[in-house]
């Protein structure tokens, strides 16, 4: 396999797929193992709001995988984390979202957030994985259909999944030889290599049993049936990408900042910590699950998301967790609370079996998952005035939980709608120097 990158950029391709379900996070996670394992370093991106499938993927390729979000991110920082961290590497591997050019509906701050759309602002090709069970010659209609649909995507070549028999195999090859369109290999069906799953999507990395097994089996899989060669060879480099990119800053917090870091809380976007690093904070992290209270010395704590209700007995009786963490408020420390986190900051919330467990009241926040429903989609957070651990007044993020509001009596933390503009239940909340909110920050809104 060839060693030298591709033009002068970081040379990068997307895997994506018609739909959901298609296989393209088996496929991105078995060729960044698989790539590695020939000794090429390879930088992982995934595209729009996800915190299971970049573990997955910082796993597979050695490297933290980071989103790339056309809604949630100005185009200078979505231009600046492809451009430094690719070059950093030999391959950039980008794992799409949805279908193709399935976003928001609506156009945020680069994009409508569809894997589409990152592709053109890369210009990296796409390969395309086409689930074939139940289809032989359509499968072409449908490759077709994605290569001609925009003319600032180009699709590279396809991956056939869920091959049946090679007599059914050589039955969608013909129909894709007739268009064109080059196929870089086969997968059929094999048991075994699936990933378990939890209502937020899949077990978390860290939770998953024998993944570098897993791993390993399926980036063998990758080699036995794909092209791997062929497939670098149709990386292109980042478009624009001459020159040292301008740094797309986001204040942080605060100059210490205390960042809750556990089982209960783990869902914290890579960029934003480095954010905060580069313009100089101090990262401290705690767990709160093994009864850590946050660094006294911390002007800032960020509870990020996670799965806190998994865990709500051991949070409400982590007494010295509970007891640093009212200190801080009481000194008037910036504390933010995203999703999970806002939810711990609140006065109860209800677990999954009806029982109602007490969590740190510093927000008047009540919450249930007794009855579920699901909150999902990107979100745009107009505050009315300043709040000290957030970056601006205008912010992009998005929202996925299933926690019914019970009560929420603060004063709101902002106006918040939806990639529509359709206003959604949760305002957040504000109380002195602790606020929270369900929508999981992404990006400020603006240059600079």
């Amino acid at each position: 396999m060839s060693r030298q990158p591709i033009g002068d950029g970081p040379s990068g391709i997307i895997i994506a797929a018609p739909r959901s379900g298609s296989g393209k996070t088996t496929v991105s996670l078995g060729l960044s193992r698989a790539f590695r394992n020939q000794g090429l370093s390879v930088q992982p991106f995934k595209c729009g709001p996800d915190y299971i499938d970049p573990a997955f993927l910082t796993e597979a390729a050695g490297r933290p995988a980071v989103n790339l979000d056309s809604w949630g991110m100005r185009p200078e920082l979505l231009r600046h984390l492809a451009c430094t961290l690719g070059a950093q590497a030999e391959l950039c591997v980008a794992e799409g979202v949805m279908g193709l050019f399935d976003g928001a509906g609506a156009q945020g701050q680069a994009g409508s957030g569809s894997t589409a759309d990152l592709a053109a602002l890369t210009g990296w090709p796409v390969v395309l994985v086409l689930d074939v069970s139940a289809q032989a010659e359509t499968a072409a209609a449908v490759a077709l259909g994605c290569s001609t649909y925009r003319n600032d995507v180009e699709i590279a070549g396809v991956i056939l999944n869920s091959v049946g028999s090679p007599r059914h195999e050589q039955m969608v090859r013909a129909g894709l030889d007739g268009i064109g369109m080059p196929v870089l290999g086969a997968l059929t069906r094999r048991s075994g290599l699936t990933l378990p799953e939890r209502h937020l999507g899949l077990v978390q990395a860290g939770e998953t049993q024998h993944l570098d097994e897993t791993l390993d089996a399926l980036a063998a899989m990758m080699a036995e049936c794909l092209r791997l060669d062929e497939i670098h060879s149709l990386a292109r480099p980042l478009t624009g990408s001459s020159g040292t990119p301008e740094r797309a800053p986001l204040r942080p917090p605060g100059q210490r900042i205390a960042l809750a870091q556990d089982r209960a809380f783990s869902f914290t976007y890579p960029h934003l910590v480095a954010e905060w690093r580069a313009a100089g904070a101090e990262i401290l992290p705690f767990s709160p699950l093994a009864d850590e209270a946050p660094h006294d010395n911390a002007d800032a704590i960020w509870l990020p998301g996670g799965y806190p209700e998994l865990h709500c007995e051991s949070l409400a009786t982590a007494e010295t967790f509970k007891a640093g963490m009212r200190e801080a408020a009481s000194r008037g420390a910036a504390i933010h609370g995203e999703c999970g986190g806002y939810m711990v900051l609140g006065e109860t919330l209800e677990d999954a079996d009806g029982t109602t467990h007490p969590m740190l009241g510093l927000l008047g926040l009540k919450t249930s998952f007794a009855s579920r429903k699901l909150h999902l989609g990107y979100r745009k957070a107009r505050l009315d005035s300043e709040a000290p651990a957030l970056p601006g007044r205008t912010l992009f993020g998005h929202e996925f939980h299933y926690a019914s509001i019970l009560a929420q009596p603060d004063t709101p933390l902002a106006e918040i709608v939806n990639s529509a503009g359709d206003h959604v239940e949760d305002t957040g909340a504000r109380r002195g120097s602790v606020t929270g909110a369900f929508f999981h920050l992404i990006d400020k809104e603006g240059a600079g």
